[in-house]
């Protein structure tokens, strides 16, 4: 007979004796245990007492199981008296343990069998023995603590063991809630409660020894598992009871095995119909961590493992019943909805992922449908947790059911906007996968889409430069164009409705102020690049074209010269230092940045690769240069897209009066370059832009005068048959911009005379004749200006002048007479283009002068082309100025002495020897003219 057998039946006897002898029974142990079984004694137990010492441990084991079944079958009402004083008490006499004290542990696999085979079946007497009366099961904690120990001692290599498996069942009667309740902060009663579900009580285990055939299936050891723990939830049947038992669940629910995976779901089926079997609410509460709950299980619903997705419909579907319970219904009520969930499990059978999802997507939507909108938020944000799934399947579940619930919900949370999309953030900065930045991406849209104003105002509040992430999801808005259409038009309003710049005083005294960029239009500014980048933009920017390109090309004007605020200065470098910046943060450069992108995106490539190869984008950006750079970018648009020109004027003109000098600097640069087309004639745009352009005759700035003069002088070139009709608006305005009396550097008059030389090519002589002697009056000055310009400028517009002087010939010969000197003496000027400029009016003078020969010189010998031997030149000028004009000769003679002092050294030289040229061709009879005194002192 085999030892186990023998045990077994020895342990037996003992019981049944004990049914009608339970007093003698016990002496009868009680002697034994006080008896030195080392010793020869007559009666049951000799049979151990010639034994070794090795099989002491069996002599226990035998005791400690005789015990067991003892209280098992002696009568309740009599031994749960004696369980604790006389039975637990001699059994860990003899089996040393943590829990009595003794430091020495054994390792005896049938000792540790026995023992945990007698509490179980203590355990089972008292549970039936409290039918009979309260009983307080005192040393109750300190069993279930022991059966602790001896599963979490087990190996985890080895997961075939049977202690284990027993010490599972013995837990379950243990905890069984008729017995005495444990004591708070005892084991079972917090945090260790379910210590029990260790990885290995997850594992599929075979059979173990047990009864008469001495095996156990692992089935088995799931329901032992599975009544444990409805008995631990029985204990506190509510919400919070059900979070406790599965805030440990949790982590093997979302286990990377798959096996943990699978026991954990399975239980958490079991439990949640048990605690739906047992539900009786008297009132009406709240199921709080519904939300939470099913984030937990509905991901799982496209687990890698059939059997998981099974079960965690199941879950779900006991969750919104439980809920329904909560709400009033009877456990009975059947809802349409909820019952849905039965059939969908058909088709998470389907392996295929898009059939899966497909289902998940319907789960969501009967979950969006009856779960509370209190409970809304919590489940959103545990859904979110689900991205980190270690199941690729799950997490993307996670994906498709948050966007589905948001789909179905999402209206009506507004003020949780903020919070969802920072926790979008979050999880693109901890999941670095494709498809979470899809889905975040999709999440975004789906929000805008019903909160657009809130979305936008929750990025823009992002932090400045954008990271990757959030303009991630700023690309997001572009997918759509309706929606495009309006976050862009929301943008555009941030970007116009706050001041561009904030005068600060700077830091050293007297240095005067500096502008720094206000952070909101900054930052829409930014956001409206990112969404423009998005190639699915393209038709929103396309609908928005004109508004998109004036408000953009305004902003580039108020941020030229402006600086970042001193934290984004910082933040900026410091962002450098750790990477090269995706593009720069400054205001004036991210303005032009994003006016190219705009560009590209509208359809207007050539446009925005015709300014940079004309370097148009980097003078925009310079403060001096700003204006060239605008009128780069007009060029550009009336030559690739002249279509769009008509709305955009029309929404850049109220600029004109607007309040900031460089928006108007701006427009008038644009309108100015694009009056030098003929495409404005074209779009009928003439008129307006020409009555614009000399209403800014008065304006306060000097440079927008001076580009308005520009612009109109501008049109000879663009629509020349158009200066003819306003010809003599044209140069009223041009006369006007010479008398300029704010223009301390004669930059509008430089402007005026460069126009109007331009216009003087087409307008009607009768137009040019009141005015013509004015004009040369005003311009004479200018001959002998310090700055080249001035002084080609106005020579230029002399000479072509002069072509108008027929009809006041008498008078204008004058004015011919009076500048001759000038223009001859300016013929060694150092500036070869004043030079040139020389050259041109005195061949336009020679036909007015009334002297052919001195015509001819000036045609010959003064081609633009032809190099000049000045001495000869002048001698033989002077020799045909002496013979035609002789009485001029003291008037030629005093206006070279004025030249006697000149900054020029080559015209200082030059007026000497034109004087003594003029003397040696005059005859005798007009000598007398010359002042020989004022001569030799050269004043």
């Amino acid at each position: 007979m085999c030892f186990r057998c023998f045990l077994q039946g020895l342990a037996s006897c003992f019981g049944i004796c004990a049914i009608n002898h339970l007093e003698e029974t016990l002496a009868k142990l009680e002697d034994f245990v006080r008896s030195d079984v080392f010793k020869k004694s007559v009666g049951l137990f000799s049979i151990f007492k010639d034994r070794s010492d090795n099989e002491v441990e069996k002599v226990k084991s035998t005791l400690i199981l005789c015990y067991g079944y003892v209280a098992m079958y002696a009568p309740k009402e009599l031994v749960l008296s004696r369980i604790e004083a006389d039975i637990l008490k001699n059994i860990f006499q003899y089996f040393n343990t943590k829990v009595l004290g003794i430091k020495v542990e054994t390792k005896d696999l049938t000792l540790k069998l026995c023992l945990i085979r007698s509490i179980c079946m203590i355990s089972q007497a008292i549970y039936k023995g409290v039918k009979c009366g309260d009983f307080i099961f005192s040393r109750k904690a300190e069993l279930v603590a022991q059966m602790v120990e001896f599963i979490k001692a087990e190996p985890l290599e080895t997961m075939r063991t049977p202690v284990r498996q027993r010490a599972m069942i013995t837990c379950t009667y243990l905890v069984y809630p008729s017995s005495a309740p444990i004591p708070a902060g005892m084991p079972l009663a917090g945090q260790r409660s379910l210590e029990l579900l260790c990885p290995q009580s997850l594992t599929p285990l075979p059979g173990l020894p047990c009864g008469s055939d001495g095996r156990m299936l692992y089935g088995d050891t799931i329901s032992a598992l599975k009544d444990l723990l409805k008995r631990l939830l029985q204990r506190n049947l509510t919400p919070h009871g059900l979070q406790d038992m599965f805030a440990h669940l949790g982590p093997w629910i979302k286990s990377n095995k798959e096996h943990e995976r699978q026991r954990a779901v399975e239980v958490s089926a079991a439990l949640l119909d048990f605690y739906l079997s047992k539900l009786n609410v008297s009132t009406v509460i709240p199921f709080y961590n519904l939300g939470v709950l099913i984030a937990l299980f509905s991901p799982r619903c496209s687990d890698s493992l059939a059997g998981v997705r099974q079960h965690a419909v199941d879950c779900v579907y006991c969750l919104l019943y439980i809920q329904l319970c909560y709400e009033g219904f009877a456990r009975d009520h059947r809802d349409e909805m909820v019952e849905g969930l039965k059939a969908l499990k058909k088709g998470l059978e389907e392996p295929d992922f898009t059939v899966l999802f497909h289902t998940c997507n319907n789960i969501a939507m009967v979950i969006g449908k009856r779960v509370p909108p209190d409970q809304l938020m919590s489940l959103l944000l545990a859904m979110f947790e689900g991205l980190a799934d270690p199941d690729k399947n799950c997490s993307r579940a996670a994906t498709v059911m948050i966007n589905s619930l948001l789909k179905e919900r999402g209206g009506v949370l507004q003020e949780k906007v903020p919070d969802i999309m920072s926790i979008i953030h979050s999880k693109l900065e901890e999941v670095d996968e494709e498809h979470v930045r899809k889905a975040a991406q999709q999440t975004v849209y789906i929000l805008a889409s019903q909160h657009k104003s809130v979305v936008v105002s929750s990025l823009l509040g992002s932090s400045l430069p954008f990271d990757s992430h959030t303009c991630t999801m700023w690309r997001s808005l572009a997918t759509e164009p309706t929606l495009t259409s309006q976050i862009l038009e929301q943008l555009l309003e941030k970007v116009n409705r706050d001041v561009p710049y904030k005068e600060s005083k700077c830091f050293l005294l007297g240095s005067g102020s500096e502008r720094i960029a206000t952070p909101l239009p900054l930052a829409a500014t930014c956001a409206l690049y990112e969404i423009m980048s998005a190639p699915e933009s393209g038709a929103a920017v396309l609908g928005l074209y004109p508004p998109l390109f004036v408000t953009l090309l305004l902003r580039v004007s108020c941020t030229v010269g402006v600086q970042l605020p001193k934290n984004l200065q910082s933040r900026e470098r410091r962002s450098s230092s750790h990477g090269p910046a995706p593009r720069s943060l400054h205001p004036c450069s991210c303005a032009v940045e994003t006016l190219k992108v705009m560009l590209a995106r509208g359809g207007s490539e050539e446009v925005a690769r015709a300014v940079g190869n004309a370097g148009g984008w980097e003078l925009m950006v310079s403060p001096e240069r700003h204006h060239d750079g605008i009128a780069v970018l007009a060029g550009a648009m009336a030559r690739h897209a002249g279509p769009r020109l008509p709305l955009i004027v029309k929404n850049l003109v109220p600029t004109l009066s607007g309040v900031f000098d460089s928006q108007r600097i701006t427009t008038t640069a644009f309108f100015a370059e694009l009056l030098n087309s003929n495409v404005v004639n074209d779009l009928i745009l003439l008129e307006t832009m020409m009555d614009n352009m000399t209403g800014r005759q008065k304006d306060t700035c000097l440079l927008v005068r001076m580009l308005a003069l520009r612009g109109l002088g501008n049109i000879a070139s663009g629509s020349p048959e158009k200066v003819r009709k306003h010809g003599a608006k044209l140069l009223a305005s041009m006369v006007n911009g010479m008398d300029d009396k704010d223009d301390p550097h004669n930059l509008v008059a430089l402007e005026a005379m460069s126009s109007l030389s331009k216009l003087l090519d087409h307008v009607e002589e009768r137009d040019i004749q009141s005015m013509l002697l004015h004009i040369a009056i005003r311009i004479r000055p200018f001959f002998d200006s310090e700055q080249p310009d001035l002084r080609q400028s106005s020579i230029v517009l002399f000479g072509k002048l002069t072509k108008f002087s027929e009809g006041n010939c008498e008078v204008f010969f004058e004015q011919i007479l009076n500048g001759l000197v000038t223009l001859l003496l300016h013929l060694q000027d150092p500036k070869p283009e004043v030079v040139k400029a020389c050259k041109f009016a005195l061949r336009m003078c020679g036909p007015n002068m009334g002297c052919e020969g001195l015509c001819d010189m000036f045609l010959n010998h003064l081609r633009e082309d032809r190099s000049l031997h000045y001495g000869e030149f002048m001698n033989n000028v002077c020799k045909h100025l002496m013979q035609s004009y002789p009485e001029m000769l003291n008037r030629l003679i005093l206006t070279n002495l004025f030249y006697f002092k000149s900054n020029w050294v080559d015209i200082r030289a030059a007026a000497p020897m034109f004087i003594g040229f003029l003397v040696l061709h005059v005859d005798e009879d007009h000598c007398q003219q010359v002042d020989l005194d004022q001569l030799i002192s050269g004043e």
